[in-house]
């Protein structure tokens, strides 16, 4: 059967709804594991390292605050507090925009980046550790394709939903 002759308002099998959580719990327990082996390896959350990621790619270590929330994917009322918890633990600094009185800038401070940088080798070992040594090469292949599909379907979606 056609994918498109699929789509419509028929409701998941019961296969289809068991890959489906399998996928969800799945995806639960590698963020949940990833969170507290950061946590124990660094004394950062996954939102910490998330905001010092963006910031240390950033041109001189910096955006709008608009720019960063967009960045990682979220939206501005959870990441203004989840500044203010980093800039009293000095990781961040805002500061007013030089060229409209209305943003901010949030900057990675020396602490910061020091935090980001001693982070991130235990990082990419918990990722090695939980995600990539489950999977044999070819499965990595897969599981890339599989990701993009289902990337690529949620833009066509969203812009299905947009433009309705």
């Amino acid at each position: 059967m056609e994918q498109t002759s699929r789509v419509g308002r028929r409701s998941p099998t019961a296969d289809e709804l068991g890959i489906w959580r399998e996928y969800v719990e799945t995806s639960e327990e590698i963020v949940q594991a990833m969170a507290a082996g950061l946590q124990a390896t660094s004394g950062i959350s996954p939102g910490d390292y998330g905001v010092l990621l963006a910031l240390s790619e950033a041109d001189e270590h910096r955006l709008r605050s608009s720019a960063l929330a967009e960045g990682i994917g979220w939206e501005r009322s959870r990441l203004s507090h989840h500044l203010g918890r980093m800039e009293s633990r000095g990781l961040i600094c805002r500061k007013k925009s030089g060229h409209d009185s209305r943003g901010a800038v949030v900057e990675l401070t020396d602490e910061g980046a020091r935090i980001f940088r001693a982070s991130s080798a235990p990082h990419l070992r918990l990722i090695r550790q939980l995600f990539i040594e489950a999977l044999a090469p070819e499965d990595l292949e897969d599981l890339g394709r599989i990701v993009g599909k289902l990337r690529q379907h949620l833009k066509e979606e969203a812009g299905l939903t947009a433009s309705s």
